[in-house]
Order: C-alpha cells, then sequence, then structure tokens
C-alpha cells in the first residue's frame, strides 16, 4: 500500500516583507516630512533675498510684501558692475581665498603627514601645542598677529590677508587623523622599493588623502571669502578690498542703497554655490579606505 507524503508548503516571502516594507515606510514619513520642512524653513528668506535683488527699490518695502517681483529689474547688478567696482574687490577676494586654500591645503597635509607619521617626543608636544591653539578666540590673537604682519611690511597688502591664515589647527587635525588610519606597511614598503621621503608624501600619501583635501579646501575657500574681521584691519586702500569689506562700505549712516547691496550680495554668494555644486561629490562619495586591505 502506497503511502503519498506531503511537503508543506513554504510561506510566502512577499507576505512577510510587505508588512516589513510598511511599516518601515510608516517609520521614515514623520522624519522626512520634518525634514523637509526643516529645508523650507531655512530656505524660504535664501529665497526671499535672491527674489529681492530683482526688484526695484520702489517694490522692496511696499506693503503687502511679496516675495517674487512684480516688475523684475537687472538694474541693481549693472549698478553694482560698473559704479560699485564689482569687478575689482570680486579678482581681490578670489585671489586671497584660491591662495590662502592651496596653500593651507599643502601645508595641513605635509604637518599632518609629520606628525602622523614621525616618532619623536617633540612631535608630540608640537601636535598639542597646535591644538591649543583652537581654544583661544580669534579677537584674542588679533593684535599680536597685526603687529606681526606690520613689521614684515605686509600691511595693507594682499599678502597680509594670505600669510597668517595658511597654517589652521583644523586642518592640521583633519590630516594627521586620516594619515594615523593609514598601515605604516605602505611607506616601508615603498622605502624598500627605493622612494624617498618626498616621493612617498607626494605620490603615495596625498592621492590617498583626496577626500580630506577636497573637504579642506571647501572649507578654507569658504573662510576665506566670507571674512570680514581680518581684511578690515589689514587693509587701508580701497582699491585692495575684499567684497566683505566692499559690501559694507555700501551701509551709510543714514541711507543704504538697497538695490544694490541685494545685487552685489547675491553675486558675492555665486562662487560658493558653483564650489559647493562641483566637490561635494568628491567629498560625500569618496571611499577613505581606497586603496587599503584589511
Amino acid at each position: 500500500m502506497s503511502t503519498v507524503t506531503t511537503t508543506p508548503e513554504a510561506p510566502k516571502a512577499s507576505g512577510s516583507r510587505r508588512p516589513r516594507r510598511t511599516r518601515e515606510v510608516a517609520s521614515t514619513v514623520p522624519m522626512s516630512t520634518f525634514l523637509w520642512a526643516l529645508a523650507a524653513l531655512y530656505a524660504f528668506p535664501v529665497v526671499w533675498f535672491l527674489m529681492s535683488a530683482f526688484k526695484p527699490g520702489s517694490e522692496l518695502f511696499r506693503y503687502p510684501l511679496t516675495i517674487l517681483p512684480e516688475d523684475p529689474t537687472t538694474a541693481g547688478f549693472e549698478l553694482a558692475w560698473d559704479r560699485f567696482d564689482f569687478f575689482l574687490y570680486f579678482s581681490n577676494t578670489l585671489a586671497v581665498a584660491v591662495t590662502t586654500t592651496v596653500l593651507t591645503v599643502m601645508a595641513s597635509a605635509m604637518t599632518g603627514y609629520a606628525l602622523a607619521k614621525y616618532e619623536y617626543r617633540w612631535v608630540k608636544v608640537f601636535f598639542v601645542c597646535i591644538l591649543a591653539t583652537t581654544m583661544l578666540p580669534t579677537e584674542v590673537i588679533l593684535s599680536p598677529t597685526f603687529v606681526v604682519i606690520r613689521d614684515l611690511g605686509m600691511y595693507n597688502t594682499l599678502a597680509g590677508l594670505v600669510v597668517p591664515s595658511i597654517l589652521t589647527a583644523t586642518g592640521v587635525f583633519m590630516f594627521r587623523q586620516f594619515f594615523v588610519s593609514i598601515p605604516d606597511d605602505i611607506i616601508e614598503a615603498a622605502r624598500i622599493d627605493g622612494a624617498r621621503e618626498i616621493g612617498i608624501f607626494f605620490r603615495i600619501m596625498l592621492p590617498m588623502s583626496r577626500p580630506i583635501i577636497m573637504t579642506l579646501a571647501i572649507f578654507s575657500f569658504q573662510w576665506r571669502w566670507n571674512d570680514y574681521i581680518w581684511p578690515l584691519i589689514v587693509v587701508g586702500d580701497e582699491r585692495k578690498f575684499t567684497l566683505q569689506i566692499a559690501l559694507r562700505s555700501i551701509v551709510g549712516a543714514e541711507n543704504i542703497d538697497w538695490p544694490l547691496l541685494l545685487a552685489a550680495s547675491t553675486m558675492s554668494i555665486v562662487p560658493l554655490v558653483l564650489i559647493y555644486v562641483v566637490f561635494q561629490k568628491y567629498v560625500m562619495n569618496e571611499d577613505l579606505n581606497a586603496g587599503l586591505k584589511d
């Protein structure tokens, strides 16, 4: 007599996955809604600022206020480019920001590499001294820094804006922490193959630190582009003003040319937006462990 064996049916995967997926979607909706609301809250004044740059002066303070301009105009931008001499101030700021960024990245990378890979007691003490500078407010070191720049003959020059900003504790710390995570076996293997120290740094270590380079470059460019206090102290010649100082000069004691100020301010943020759009993918998508094996 033959027996029939029945195999129990496996549970349907789709039925078990659907409630889990539904729960995941339901749990992310409140957080996504909150983040979108927060983004809109931050974007609202920015959008109002950008739209106001295209409004004529008579429309800026007319009640009721409107976000979109009823009679769009580019007169403020034309005025900023011609009478305000925007190109001169833009060139000064761009030269200072680019030069300082390049020197900051190189100096920070070299210093961070030395602090991470050279085992000397005085090197560790030097690293602690660098970190200690982060506890000093900027206002504390303004006076001694100005005295040094003045005695070096850099007062009222663009070099006086660049030199004090080259070495930053933040950049040194970022590179030092990254180079510490790289195994020393890579450096030892390069030395066995006959590579010199400068070749190891520029041909091996520096390319591996590209994510840190991009991150520090964005930060450094933003810091120097928005810097106000130090250029105000060091530069006295109007032909050498940076954008932030020049924009402040538009604000008079009793009268403010709002169309000119809004248009010039809008043009001044364009480089920062371009820097973010171009380089953010390199920062966010880089693999910090590229080239390394476990």
